[in-house]
């Protein structure tokens, strides 16, 4: 198990100190005209990761690249204007370009650091095997077994819960094709240790026939080997357990083998379910 101890203490800070980076950048562009374009690059390096986590939050994007390049020569081009300023024209003191640096530096470990999980794939959930034996409850503490879905191609979703933006935009993506889904027999289970309560919003908010499963304490999580101990932020959902599960896509045929398995190893990067239903319409699972 991967514990994310460090990393649910960094992105409120990392993002609160961005934003008073951008502000104070901004005020001094407009006090000091000898220093305002390195003030600019500073206020422009400032930029990206408020922008990004902004956009996760509120604008219900499934996924993102990697290493969000497009970003990463924003911050890049704030820095080398605050050097420019510095080195070459002379006119700016070292307080701009280190505001540029602080802010790169915090956006480039939100992007290289705290978005990976640094993970092994599980073995247990890797494509030719038997989907393990799960019995677990619904938030209305209806059981589901494994071996209910025999007999049809099924999507498991284990997600971190209601308070993750890329998770939520995940399951409305597969929500608003659940017709598709029915039509192909595909069963669909969203599995999460987040409270019943929690569950119940969710499934009362797509109203799906989807199974909302509870993995209380993680239990099923940390047999497959997909916990993750202290992976809510602090500060980011105060009703929610610390501990979570690492976002994994598993999808079985009718015989209940695996045929896809995505055990992502950064959270902003997420199947599309035309990837899988590709793949169980290629296997001859469900019909072209």
């Amino acid at each position: 198990m991967i514990n994310a101890k460090y990393k649910s203490f960094f992105i409120l800070p990392a993002v609160v100190i961005s934003i008073m980076i951008l502000i104070g950048a901004l005020i001094m562009a407009f006090v000091r005209d000898d220093e305002r374009v390195a003030w600019l690059g500073a206020a422009l390096a400032s930029v990206p990761l408020p922008l990004i986590v902004g956009r996760l939050m509120w604008m219900q994007v499934a996924r993102t690249s990697d290493h969000l390049p497009m970003l990463m020569f924003v911050a890049a081009t704030g820095v080398m204007a605050a050097v420019w300023e510095k080195f070459v024209e002379g006119t700016a003191g070292w307080l701009p370009l280190a505001a540029a640096l602080a802010s790169t530096a915090l956006f480039a470990l939100y992007t290289f650091w705290y978005s990976t999980f640094g993970r092994y794939d599980s073995p247990v959930l890797s494509v030719g095997n038997k989907l393990p034996d799960i019995e677990l409850p619904d938030y209305r503490g209806q059981v589901h077994r494994s071996a209910d879905l025999l007999g049809n191609p099924a999507v498991l979703l284990f997600y971190r819960g209601n308070w993750c933006p890329l998770c939520m935009a995940q399951i409305s993506e597969i929500a608003a094709r659940y017709r598709e889904f029915a039509g192909l027999g595909i069963k669909v289970w969203l599995i999460s240790p987040q409270p019943d309560a929690m569950s119940r919003v969710l499934a009362e908010r797509y109203d799906v026939p989807f199974g909302f499963l509870v993995d209380k304490d993680n239990v099923l999580a940390t047999e497959l080997e997909i916990a993750q101990p202290n992976g809510v932020p602090a500060g980011f959902a105060r009703d929610y357990p610390s501990d979570t599960v690492l976002p994994t896509l598993v999808v079985t045929g009718p015989s209940g083998t695996i045929v896809f398995s995505d055990q992502t190893d950064n959270y902003r990067v997420r199947p599309e379910p035309d990837v899988f239903l590709a793949i169980l319409r290629r296997s001859g699972v469900v019909a072209r």
